[in-house]
């Protein structure tokens, strides 16, 4: 009798700023942020999640309504989740990013960003249970859509070899 049981192995994606990701199958998803935003949502009853990155707050243009926009971003994830089966009070957020560092801008888009996660979230009934936001450094953030794990590291730059596919010095 096999007592071993097989998890699925899960696939690599890369969330470019501007996209949202709820995969099908479990994935590791990663992104790169400075002071754009990411929320991830996991559904601890499917165990299953995904993830938004948008770099700013909010639209006043009906017209321009993509994921480059916190106030869509969010919610539309909320809604992708809860349309592929999720009950709204199994869905738990982490929010990423936000850094604001005054010697590359005079504006703190990235407290703007935050402030509209925040909103989107608390308006959607989703519970925020951790934030890694603020401060100066870029992040680099892994989750896995199956277990809820994440890895988030700081750094002092964000080198063009950080971007996806991975090339040269990192």
């Amino acid at each position: 009798m096999d007592t071993h049981s097989e998890k699925p192995v899960p696939l690599d994606y890369f969330l470019k700023p501007g996209y949202i990701y709820l995969p099908e199958k479990p994935t590791v998803i990663s992104t790169v942020l400075g002071s754009s935003v990411s929320v991830s949502l996991f559904d601890r009853s499917m165990k299953s999640g995904g993830m938004s990155h948008f770099l700013f707050p909010f639209s006043k243009h009906p017209e321009k309504t993509t994921a480059l926009y916190g106030n869509i971003a969010v919610a539309t994830l909320v809604r992708m989740m809860l349309e592929n089966g999720s009950n709204r009070s199994d869905l738990e957020a982490q929010i990423f990013g936000g850094a604001y560092n005054p010697n590359l801008c005079d504006r703190d888009i990235g407290r703007d960003n935050l402030r509209t996660a925040r909103n989107i979230l608390k308006r959607k009934g989703v519970k925020i249970v951790s934030q890694d936001v603020g401060g100066e450094r870029g992040r680099k953030i892994v989750f896995n859509t199956q277990t809820c794990e994440i890895i988030t590291l700081k750094v002092d730059r964000l080198r063009d070899s950080d971007w996806y596919p991975y090339e040269g010095d990192r």
